[in-house]
């Protein structure tokens, strides 16, 4: 085994040079740079996220709208965070936290990391279950396995080191989730006064908390966190996917020394760079050589072509999560305009017979069609995820079919067992909620340290700003508890 990152690098780069490639026009360089913020987009418009909405629109009308903006915003923030640290430092989220805590420590907080994404996945399976149940008839066990080998498909190409395939993939779902969702908004009565009254922050009872935890917990998803520093470091930095792949770093290689005391100018934004300039990389030379000590870059890239990957990287994570933001809104504004005090709408079927009998067939296949859309690509993504924070924690790699089968059991387990899916989700919902602070708690503290991020470290109003987001979220989940155990409100 290379005894450090350098010779880790050496040994996984090509000897021989990329061949050339035909120019492309200018226009689509900026767009060749999108991708990795719409696959973690999923995370935030899947079945768990339809469960709650609906069932938050029908039962409380407009009352949660704030509720899904601020989470959202609260998104954009976190996502690109993630996406800036693997982007950075050419290493995720699960990587540095497992290289900076001890064997048990980081064994149990792999083990709560993997309790979110296995509730994640019950969501997922659940939701595309039903989907086939509404469009089809098909029991929901049988609807289940289906999502389940579709999801392995999806998952194969993603194995083969097809990224841009993938991504591909999973924005196509994500345009049939947008319309199967957006359609019912069209022709149904919105309040918009009312729509807009709910953007005033406030609560109605214990029932709203749990509400309010639960479509947070659906749009601000652990595992996306986790998941997102590595499809950003994935995508720009193929050299060190590759020697993350044959390479277990120790704790001693993940942690940087300590920055010398030269500057150098500083992206936009970001704070000065204590360490000395890089020299730019000339066009065709080896992008993985080796930095110094204490240089959190360990891919090689120099801080002009970091600048243009981090602006790409905003716009990406901007785009992807405004249209999951917009469709999560639609979802709920569907709830309060046609299905407020019907019988049964707290339930997905439910909510489908009422849009039916509402708005008509047409408008409920097409909801049904992009509630399946959002369990296949989403259970795709959960199942990735958890591969790359079982490997980033425990360092295993175990192939990832072989964990979507595994994966698969506890989803169908609660499906024969005849629970009510749609509750199951909603509280799949809530567990991730709580499992949020355990992953977006060690990614403030990773890119606002500056042995790490170097001169992208966060400047002090970004650090405000995550900390504020972190210390709402437990502050939610702490009230959740308390009004759950007390029965008040």
């Amino acid at each position: 085994m290379p005894k450090n990152v350098h010779e880790a690098e050496r040994a996984a780069t090509p000897e021989t040079a990329p061949r050339a490639s035909a120019p492309r026009p200018r226009w689509w360089h900026p767009l060749a740079m999108l991708g990795p913020a719409f696959v973690a987009s999923i995370a935030y418009v899947d079945p768990g996220n339809v469960a709650a909405n609906l069932t938050s629109g029908a039962q409380f009308g407009y009352l949660l709208v704030w509720v899904l903006v601020l989470a959202n915003l609260m998104a954009m923030l976190i996502q690109y965070q993630s996406a800036k640290l693997g982007i950075v430092t050419g290493r995720t989220l699960p990587e540095h936290v497992g290289a900076r805590i001890r064997r048990w420590p980081r064994r149990a907080y792999w083990l709560q990391a993997e309790l979110v994404a296995a509730a994640t996945d019950i969501a997922e399976v659940i939701g595309g279950a039903i989907a086939l149940n509404l469009l089809f008839g098909l029991p929901l066990v049988l609807g289940g396995l289906i999502v389940g080998v579709v999801s392995m498909v999806l998952l194969l190409v993603q194995s083969a080191r097809r990224q841009r395939t993938f991504e591909f993939v999973i924005i196509g779902m994500l345009a049939v989730i947008a319309v199967g969702f957006l359609a019912g908004t069209v022709v149904s009565p919105v309040s918009w006064s009312d729509a807009a009254a709910g953007l005033v922050p406030r609560f109605e009872g214990t029932a709203t908390v749990l509400l309010a935890a639960s479509m947070l917990g659906a749009t601000v998803m652990p595992h996306a966190i986790y998941l997102h520093s590595a499809l950003a470091r994935d995508r720009h930095h193929a050299e060190w996917a590759r020697v993350a792949e044959r390479t277990d770093f120790t704790a001693q290689d993940a942690r940087p020394a300590r920055p010398s005391a030269r500057t150098e100018a500083a992206p936009s934004g970001e704070a000065a760079d204590p360490r000395p300039p890089a020299t730019p990389a000339a066009p065709g030379a080896d992008a993985s050589r080796p930095h110094p000590p204490g240089d959190p870059r360990p891919h090689g890239a120099d801080v002009s072509r970091l600048r243009t990957l981090l602006r790409a990287t905003r716009t990406d994570v901007l785009i992807a999560l405004l249209l999951a933001g917009i469709v999560n809104i639609a979802m709920l504004l569907l709830a309060a305009a046609s299905l407020r005090g019907v019988a049964g709408t707290d339930t997905i079927p439910g909510a489908y017979d009422a849009i039916r009998a509402a708005l008509g067939p047409v408008i409920a296949t097409i909801f049904a069609i992009g509630l399946l859309a959002s369990g296949l690509a989403s259970t795709s993504v959960g199942a990735y995820a958890g591969s790359v924070i079982m490997k980033g924690l425990l360092t295993i790699r175990v192939p990832i079919l072989v964990r979507r089968v595994v994966t698969l059991i506890p989803a169908l387990a609660v499906l024969a067992a005849g629970i009510d899916p749609t509750w199951a989700l909603v509280l799949s919902q809530v567990l991730l909620s709580v499992g949020i602070p355990f992953a977006l708690i060690p990614l403030i503290r990773l890119t606002g340290d500056r042995r790490v991020m170097g001169g992208f470290v966060d400047r002090m109003p970004v650090r405000v700003a995550a900390w504020t987001v972190a210390a709402l979220i437990v502050a939610l989940n702490v009230v959740l508890i308390v009004l759950t155990i007390t029965g008040a409100g």
